[in-house]
């Protein structure tokens, strides 16, 4: 009986142990997370508009809100990318980094798919298109895309070696 509840405690430390690693893992993941966010919008908002209350005229690319898009969501990638490399998964990256960026860049794609997924059943299946409506089914879609990205980047991007640091 003295086995059994021994091993029953070493079990319970273990599921704590992996509990408090996976929370510390979403938490980290999340921060990377929140800051790339910050760093897109906040960059798209200065490079189309400007600075804000700067004056009139708006930022240097507010001829070009797409090319603008493209630059601070790549920028935002990159970010997240070597934030995630060398801060959230920093024991278990891939020895070939070439190959990683591409994984890395393949999850986000499919991502982007998943995000701008929802805002079509919303607006052809349900017929809604107000503002509101649109930004409801992309925050939906983040959330989804944020789960997706999390459970595949731990399982098939960094995944190859476990380093001590």
């Amino acid at each position: 009986m003295i086995a059994f509840v021994s091993v029953l405690a070493s079990l319970a430390l273990r599921m704590h142990d992996a509990i408090c690693d996976i929370w510390r893992e979403a938490a980290k993941f999340g921060t990377v997370g929140a800051l790339a966010f910050v760093l897109d919008d906040g960059s798209y908002t200065l490079l189309v508009f400007g600075i804000p209350g700067g004056g009139v005229g708006g930022g240097p690319m507010r001829g070009a809100p797409l090319q603008a898009s493209a630059l601070a969501t790549g920028a935002a990638t990159v970010f997240s990318w070597l934030a995630n490399r060398y801060w959230t998964y920093r024991q278990q990256h891939r020895e070939n980094m070439i190959r990683e960026l591409a994984l890395f860049g393949i999850v986000n794609i499919i991502g982007m798919v998943i995000t701008v997924g929802t805002v079509f059943p919303s607006r052809r299946l349900l017929g809604l298109d107000s503002a509101l409506s649109d930004n409801a089914a992309r925050i939906c879609g983040w959330l989804l895309a944020t789960l997706f990205r999390f459970f595949t980047y731990r399982r098939y991007v960094f995944i190859a070696t476990w380093r001590e640091t």
